[in-house]
């Protein structure tokens, strides 16, 4: 079930028997060579529509900007600032506790978002804390990264090995082509990118990473890969769900 595709009365119904929701989140920037720019959006979307449809969760829009300034050197990448992103799953959270739900799990498709998801987290928690009367029924939000996930780990590890890398990664991509039914071809020199630290400037970025990559070798996708990476990123998510639901 998605809230865009959703009457108000459905969704009213809705949280007659449930008061949780998925939100997906990602990022629209570089993903290397032959990697989609929406990569880090349709990954946790599309695992998060599965999701929803196997076990009757509500699912969100997805959040497709992020924390990707790192990335703006490579042509097509759009960014948020921190405040920006900070404000906007604030008032997120805001619209859906005033609504009645009261779990939100954020499914997260970019390593570049945690450390905002996090503040913007502590913010909502120090506002109720901090406040003279505490909120009853205010939503509690939870982050779960499907790139993390053990089952999803496993599998990158047993296609890819050393080469699956840290960003423009072959299961990223692989999970990415068979969303959009599309696949890319591209040369990729040296075959796995160099590692290094993210955190710095955009044109910093570019120059120790040419191509976008990081430790990765993303020629290695298959599209059909894909399937058996979505697989495995919704029983991670419903594992991660269940234990949201289930905290007190």
């Amino acid at each position: 079930m998605r809230l865009q595709l959703s009457t108000w009365p459905e969704v009213e119904a809705y949280l007659g028997r449930s008061t949780g929701i998925v939100v997906p989140i990602g990022s629209t920037e570089q993903h290397g060579p032959n990697g989609l720019i929406g990569t880090d959006a349709l990954c946790p979307e599309a695992i998060a529509w599965a999701l929803g449809e196997r076990h009757d969760i509500l699912i969100g829009p997805t959040l497709s900007l992020g924390m990707a300034q790192h990335h703006l050197a490579f042509p097509g990448t759009l960014s948020l600032r921190p405040g920006t992103l900070i404000a906007l799953l604030r008032d997120t959270l805001d619209s859906l506790g005033r609504h009645g739900f009261t779990r939100v799990l954020f499914l997260n498709g970019h390593g570049g978002n945690i450390a905002t998801l996090k503040a913007a987290f502590a913010e909502v928690y120090a506002t109720r804390s901090l406040a003279a009367a505490p909120a009853s029924g205010a939503p509690r939000p939870a982050l779960f990264n499907w790139f993390l996930g053990r089952r999803v780990r496993e599998l990158a590890a047993e296609l890819y090995g050393d080469a699956e890398g840290y960003h423009a990664t072959a299961s990223e991509v692989a999970l990415s082509w068979y969303v959009a039914g599309v696949e890319k071809s591209a040369t990729m020199t040296p075959r796995i990118a160099p590692l290094g630290s993210a955190e710095c400037d955009a044109e910093t970025f570019r120059r120790r990473f040419p191509d976008g990559r990081m430790g990765s070798d993303p020629s290695l996708a298959r599209r059909e890969h894909g399937a058996r990476f979505l697989e495995a990123g919704v029983a991670d998510a419903w594992e991660a769900w269940q234990g949201l639901i289930d905290e007190e």
